[in-house]
């Protein structure tokens, strides 16, 4: 097997998979675990932000699922780290971006409804990598 790097990948589209998901894995650590350490700060920032919105009455929920999603994605990137580097599979990565794909969707359907334009723009090119993330993995294989 050649290595890139010196890593023991031996395809371009493992290299990037491997990226990706080092990517994704940072973002959703550090977000999951700041709603998880700072869990009653973000939920009043929530009330405050969805307080106008259809959805000001269901933010707990709302927050708690996004928390899951967010610490499934950084859980199964960082799976997909390993089995990238141990079985040279990109399967656990796919699985990490398509998770935060919907994390994505989940966020951005918020800022539309609290009519924060500018925190859904934001979102757009965290959605663009989870969706090139899982392309890509699916070319590593």
């Amino acid at each position: 097997m050649d290595t890139l790097s010196g890593l023991p990948i031996d395809r371009p589209f493992q290299l990037f998979s491997f990226l990706c998901a080092a990517f994704i894995a940072v973002l959703y650590i550090q977000s999951g675990a700041d709603k998880v350490m700072d869990r009653e700060g973000n939920l009043g920032w929530l009330r405050q932000h969805f307080g106008k919105s259809v959805f000001k009455g269901i933010v707990p929920p709302m927050f708690y699922a996004v928390m899951l999603l967010e610490i499934g994605s950084a859980v199964a990137s960082i799976a997909g780290l390993v089995q990238i580097l141990v079985y040279q599979s990109t399967h656990l990565a796919f699985i990490g971006a398509a998770i935060s794909a919907a994390n994505l969707v989940c966020l951005f359907t918020g800022q539309r409804f609290a009519k924060d334009y500018a925190g859904a723009a934001a979102l757009v090119p965290y959605f663009i990598l989870s969706i090139l993330a899982m392309f890509i993995c699916k070319m590593g294989i």
